[in-house]
């Protein structure tokens, strides 16, 4: 069966709701074994996990700080014990993103954006490395941002830090591809999701007026390259920017 995960053990960071829990989901339902992850909400993880188990899929659910070495570490160690080494990795966890002018960031702010787009990639990637490279496969796919290929104002630790993300996997896939692993990024448009229904209705209206193909994205848009990049027909693909926005970006 084409794009089929069985056997394979993947493990989604910050996958208690939003694009994160439909690409756990996804990865469930083309057979492979899932981690899913929360930080501090557990009510919300295992509401995730009750409705990943609702479809008969299998998987467990996680608590771990996805940028704190220490949790990640354990986190890795238990999910090799409980699923199996880790093959599909999504470093996808990210914390609250307010738009403002510079003058109004601070250096914590910027700090903060960091740690979850490029530290906490990196403290994964390190974690499940020896795993994917003892068995010479794997996939890392980096939920990244078109903000970065569409210079977003008022947005700068967030843009800076998810064009820190891309590079890095950039580096990572020509450092990784003798071992046969791949490394790419999805560059999700806005998609709504349930952190962004307080958002101004004028602005979802003005973007969704730039979108080419006239329509919003839905999270299942994000979760189908996924399954693409994790997938044996993914396998001469790395070092890509994959836009999911409805044509209204392109990489560079």
């Amino acid at each position: 069966m084409a794009f089929s995960l069985e056997g394979k053990t993947a493990l989604v960071t910050g996958s208690s709701t939003g694009l994160g829990k439909q690409m756990a989901i996804a990865l469930g339902r083309a057979g492979a074994r899932v981690a899913l992850n929360y930080a501090n909400n557990r009510e919300r993880g295992e509401a995730a996990l009750a409705a990943f188990e609702a479809e008969g899929l299998e998987g467990r659910l996680y608590q771990a700080s996805a940028v704190d070495e220490t949790e990640v570490n354990k986190m890795v160690a238990s999910i090799e014990r409980d699923l199996g080494p880790v093959d599909i990795l999504v470093p996808n966890a990210t914390p609250a993103q307010p738009q403002m002018p510079i003058e109004d960031y601070d250096w914590a702010f910027h700090q903060q954006m960091l740690d979850f787009f490029v530290k906490s990639p990196f403290l994964l990637a390190r974690a499940v490395l020896p795993s994917m490279k003892a068995r010479r496969q794997g996939r890392i796919i980096n939920i990244c941002s078109e903000v970065y290929q569409k210079s977003v104002p008022n947005f700068s630790p967030y843009v800076a830090a998810k064009g820190a993300q891309q590079g890095w996997s950039r580096s990572m896939a020509s450092e990784l591809a003798p071992w046969g692993i791949t490394v790419n990024c999805v560059n999700p448009g806005w998609i709504p999701v349930e952190r962004h229904e307080d958002d101004p209705q004028a602005a979802k209206d003005g973007y969704l007026a730039s979108i080419p193909l006239g329509r919003w994205g839905v999270p299942g848009d994000v979760a189908g390259a996924v399954i693409y990049l994790a997938s044996d027909e993914a396998s001469f693909l790395t070092g890509q920017l994959l836009c999911v926005n409805g044509g209204n970006s392109h990489t560079i």
